[in-house]
């Protein structure tokens, strides 16, 4: 299905937008907060990359509060509540990882997943977005493409002994995230952006950077598929 076109008028002011833009927003706030928390987790487990880490984690602040500034300009409060409750799984096995001194899984969960289901969701959203909000989330999602770079490329390095964490981290996380998506269709729907859209564009991400990391043709169809049930 086609996304969409940019023409295409949204009412940005009506009781529905602003209803179903109080939770997606939300999303993006919590998302972008449980990002700045994680990658200061990983300074402790990577101190030699602290520096980089910390720097990543400043993004994400500045990010969440453009989402705010976003949300304040449509008077929307965002039901973060909400939004807690819908990272709640992602975020619990992260913090369990990270106590295990789980370094691969403490990447892909952020590295990969949150930055990957991230980008999806930017992309999808940018062309239907109010001219306010399209102006951040531009500027964001160029930035989450240097986060996802920084998993890829310590994963790519340490590929070999990653791997069957790797496997084992994506049959645990990744069913997640498509209750994740089911779970905000109908809000996203409201807002122009269709769910196979953001499933589609979230595999290819997420794929591309299996991929990139070392993973065979074969290896990352059978790892992006796992658990699907959109």
């Amino acid at each position: 299905m086609q996304q969409l076109e940019a023409g295409v008028e949204l009412d940005y002011q009506s009781p529905t937008y602003k209803d179903a833009y109080s939770r997606i927003n939300a999303i993006v706030i919590e998302g972008e907060q449980e990002a700045y928390e994680n990658y200061l987790s990983l300074t402790k487990l990577l101190p030699d990359q602290a520096e980089d880490l910390t720097r990543l984690s400043k993004m994400e602040s500045r990010h969440k509060k453009g989402f705010q500034a976003c949300a304040r300009n449509l008077s929307v409060d965002p039901d973060m509540d909400f939004a807690r409750e819908f990272f709640a799984g992602l975020h619990g096995n992260f913090q369990k990882a990270a106590e295990e001194n789980k370094i691969v899984t403490c990447l892909l969960i952020q590295s990969l997943i949150i930055e990957c289901f991230a980008i999806a969701a930017y992309n999808i959203y940018i062309p239907v977005a109010d001219a306010f909000a399209r102006k951040i989330t531009e500027g964001v999602v160029q930035d989450e493409y240097t986060h996802l770079n920084f998993g890829e490329e310590w994963l790519k390095a340490n590929f070999e002994a990653s791997k069957a964490e790797l496997e084992e981290a994506n049959r645990g996380n990744l069913p997640l995230v498509w209750k994740m998506l089911n779970q905000v269709a109908d809000d996203a729907d409201v807002l122009g952006m269709e769910k196979e859209a953001l499933v589609e564009d979230f595999m290819i991400q997420y794929g591309e950077a299996l991929e990139k990391i070392g993973f065979n043709k074969r290896e990352l169809v059978r790892l992006s598929m796992h658990g699907l049930a959109v």
